[in-house]
Parts: C-alpha cells; sequence; structure tokens
C-alpha cells in the first residue's frame, strides 16, 4: 500500500508539473498571439478584395488611430508585390488622431496569367519606439471578364465642374450573362449602363462557342464633389451566383481655387528643428485667378513663427515662414489661417516639425 500510495504521489506531482507546464504553455501562446502596440492601433489587418475583372484597379483604405498618448510616426511602408501600392495619408499622428493607408492592386500591371494574387503591405514605426505591422491582401482575377480602363480617373477636375468617364465591360461565357444593377456609396458619384453589344462568338475546331457581351459604364463626377482626392469604389451587381459583385474604382483630383504647398496628408512638413537655431521655409498659394492676402493669423501666441504679409494681388504668392523652435519641446505644430479680400471663407493649412538636438562636434 506505501509503494501504491507513494507512486500514486509522485504520479500525482507528475501531473502537477505536466499541467503547470501546459498552463504555462498556454499563457505564453496567448501572451505571442497577443497584437504589438502598433497592432492595436490598426482598424483592420487584412483585407480579401474578392473576385475582380481581369485588368482592372482596386484601392482598400486602412484606418490607424493613435490611442496612445505620445506621437506616433510612420516613418516608411512597402509591398511584396509590384501590383500594389500604399500611400499614407500622413506619417505624424498625435494623441487621438487617424490616418489613412491606401493599397491599390493594379492589375495592368501584372504579366502572368494567375488566378489568384496577393502582396504584404509592411507599416513601419520609428515613434514612440521602432514597430512593424505587416497586412495581408489577396484578390482572386476573373478571366472572362475585362474592364478598360481598369478605373474610372478623374485627374485635375475643377471644383464645382461635373465630369465623365466612359468604361468598358466586356464578358466571354453564358448567352443570358447581365448586369442588374448598381451600388454607389458616395453621393457625389453617379453612373449608369449602356449594352452595346450580344452576339455568339464562333471557334474553329473542337474549341466551345461563347457570348460576347458588352456594356459601357459611364461614370459622372458629380458638382457637389470637395476639393482634393476622392477615393470611391461602385460595385456591378451581376447574375453570377458564385461572385456576383464586380467593383470599379473611382479616382478623382478635385483641384480647388486654391491650392497650398509643398503639404503632403494636409500638412506642410518643416522637416527637423533645431532648437534657437532659425529656420526659412516658402509656403506657396496658388489660385485660378489674382488675390491679395489681407490678414495672416497663428492658431497660438508661441512666439516661433515669424512672417511677412504680402501687399499684392496676383496669382501666386511665395509665403516665407521663418521657425525658431524652443528647447523644451521634441515637436512644433500650428494652425495659419490666412483672410483673402473679398473671400468669406478663410484659408488654413498646418505646420509640423520634429525638434531635435543639436549635433556636437
Amino acid at each position: 500500500m506505501s509503494v501504491t500510495r507513494v507512486d500514486c504521489e509522485k504520479t500525482a506531482g507528475r501531473l502537477v508539473v505536466m499541467v503547470a507546464c501546459g498552463l504555462a504553455a498556454v499563457a505564453t501562446s496567448s501572451r505571442a498571439a497577443e497584437p504589438t502596440w502598433a497592432e492595436k492601433m490598426f482598424e483592420s489587418r487584412s483585407h480579401d478584395f474578392g473576385v475582380i475583372a481581369l485588368t482592372s484597379k482596386v484601392t482598400h483604405r486602412f484606418q490607424v488611430k493613435n490611442i496612445y498618448r505620445e506621437t506616433v510616426h510612420i516613418s516608411g511602408v512597402k509591398t511584396t508585390c509590384g501590383c500594389s501600392v500604399a500611400r499614407p495619408s500622413q506619417t505624424t499622428l498625435a494623441s487621438g488622431e487617424v490616418a489613412s493607408i491606401d493599397v491599390t492592386m493594379d492589375m495592368r500591371k501584372t504579366r502572368n496569367n494567375a488566378t489568384k494574387k496577393s502582396a504584404v503591405l509592411t507599416v513601419i514605426f520609428d515613434q514612440p519606439a521602432f514597430a512593424e505591422v505587416k497586412i495581408p491582401v489577396t484578390a482572386r482575377v476573373r478571366k472572362d471578364l475585362v474592364l478598360a480602363p481598369g478605373s474610372a480617373d478623374f485627374t485635375g477636375v475643377d471644383q464645382g465642374e461635373a465630369a465623365s468617364r466612359t468604361l468598358k465591360l466586356r464578358y466571354a461565357g453564358r448567352a443570358n450573362w447581365s448586369v442588374k444593377q448598381i451600388e454607389i456609396s458616395s453621393p457625389h458619384l453617379s453612373a449608369r449602363l449602356e449594352e452595346t453589344k450580344r452576339a455568339e462568338v464562333r471557334r474553329l475546331g473542337f474549341l466551345p462557342k461563347f457570348h460576347d457581351v458588352r456594356y459601357d459604364l459611364v461614370v459622372e463626377l458629380k458638382p457637389s464633389a470637395p476639393a482634393g482626392l476622392l477615393r470611391e469604389t461602385i460595385v456591378l451587381i451581376t447574375d453570377d451566383k458564385k461572385a456576383p459583385r464586380i467593383p470599379v474604382l473611382v479616382e478623382a483630383t478635385v483641384e480647388s481655387e486654391f491650392t497650398i504647398s509643398p503639404m503632403a496628408g494636409g500638412v506642410v512638413s518643416l522637416g527637423s528643428l533645431v532648437p534657437g537655431r532659425a529656420k526659412r521655409v516658402s509656403v506657396v498659394i496658388k489660385s485660378r485667378k489674382d488675390f491679395r492676402i489681407s490678414k495672416i493669423e497663428a492658431g497660438s501666441s508661441s512666439g516661433a513663427f515669424r512672417t511677412k504679409l504680402p501687399g499684392s494681388k496676383r496669382r501666386v504668392h511665395v509665403l516665407p515662414l521663418t521657425v525658431t523652435a524652443p528647447g523644451e519641446v521634441s515637436e512644433l505644430r500650428e494652425t495659419f489661417t490666412l483672410t483673402i479680400a473679398g473671400r468669406a471663407e478663410p484659408l488654413t493649412f498646418v505646420v509640423y516639425g520634429r525638434v531635435v538636438p543639436a549635433v556636437r562636434p
């Protein structure tokens, strides 16, 4: 009995050790599966474009929100495939700010006959700490559908003006294939379909016959479209049972009456600033007609910025901006308001710079 009792105690001890080790392994696995601090800022960390037409171009927007007190900086983005491009709307996010990263898969740039495309988007952060977030994107290509051009591109449209683009959709397959409706989420767009051809195509030899079905897709940009970049996706709903949805990308660059440069993501970059050392940046304001700037106002009274009010009336103004960063801050951000003579609404722009210590010899 004693031997049995000792064996049971040993066995129980081994069980306790095994259970403890098992729990430790589960805990370690759970910690490993947790997202990093950078991954927690992303609304989603993968995307499937679904089924897309051959030669088409599609885009998805990833949202990144700074949920921390520290400022977050995106130092770069890259992809593993030449058919996808990523552009962050802004690279510096203060606490609570939201940025977007648009990933575009352009099938017009691919040369092989693969029916599935995949890529990995990598977003690199260097502030407040180094981190990399890898986001897989995939798409399946329908070779019986051709869209030309691959997207509706409205480049250089003046704000307040209407414009239209016509895309050619071609299908090879069933005789009764058709597009049933169009889904549009943007109030600044409209679209209509016009069937232009439906005919049987006979092939020589043993190859099966098919039907050639063609549509003209007319996409219209309304005068209500705001200034800046507009990127939306409209969806064609077909009678296909397995893959009824065909996404069509619409991109528009609506030019405002006024443009401010150099600007990226709505911010004029001051670059790196050294405390106590003055730096000059030229901000260019352009318009389609002559105008005069009657007032320039900064959002704060920090005294870090100096500028000169131009007195003439012209189409292009170069605004000299001199900034001297104080030594007690790590970054400098300011909002400027320009009052335009004869215009009810003022112009605003934001400047941002990172303050770095001077390099000692």
